[in-house]
């Protein structure tokens, strides 16, 4: 399980390796992706709160990165964070996601990624739910649910 001293951990010191890297230029982003997915994906952009009907959507399943289609999260560590973003504890795996420092905005967060192709998925918070205590905020369109 990871916890917030892990996420510090790799944001200061190294992601763990990902199995494999999908790496495409902004023009074949752009042809396999809506604009506002580019926006959010690629260009770091967020979505509005509440925006998504994938808040409020817990059905067992698997959700993917709408870019590569690597295997981010389970639905049984999604949960509801009042927030308006989809929220879950913990990755499918520890080399799923990569942590990055975030300074914009007048802010200090860690921003996470996919560990695969790089796309923007949202932030991390150390104020989550037990065990944990962790809080992935993510860009819903920035997944895709498989059922």
């Amino acid at each position: 399980m990871i916890k917030w001293a892990d996420v510090i951990h790799f944001t200061n010191k190294g992601n763990p390796a990902p199995e494999k890297r999908v790496e495409k230029t902004e023009e074949e982003w752009k042809q396999i992706l809506t604009p506002e997915e580019f926006q959010v994906t690629r260009l770091k952009g967020t979505e509005r709160s509440f925006s998504s009907e994938m808040c409020s959507l817990f059905d067992p399943g698997i959700y993917e990165c709408k870019c590569c289609g690597t295997v981010l999260f389970d639905a049984s560590e999604k949960f509801e964070s009042g927030t308006g973003w989809p929220s879950f504890t913990q990755p499918i795996k520890e080399n799923a996601i990569a942590y990055h420092a975030d300074r914009s905005y007048g802010m200090v967060r860690v921003e996470v990624v996919c560990n695969v192709c790089d796309a923007h998925l949202g932030h991390i918070f150390p104020d989550g739910p037990p065990p944990s205590g962790l809080r992935y905020c993510i860009n819903a369109v920035s997944l895709s649910k498989v059922k």
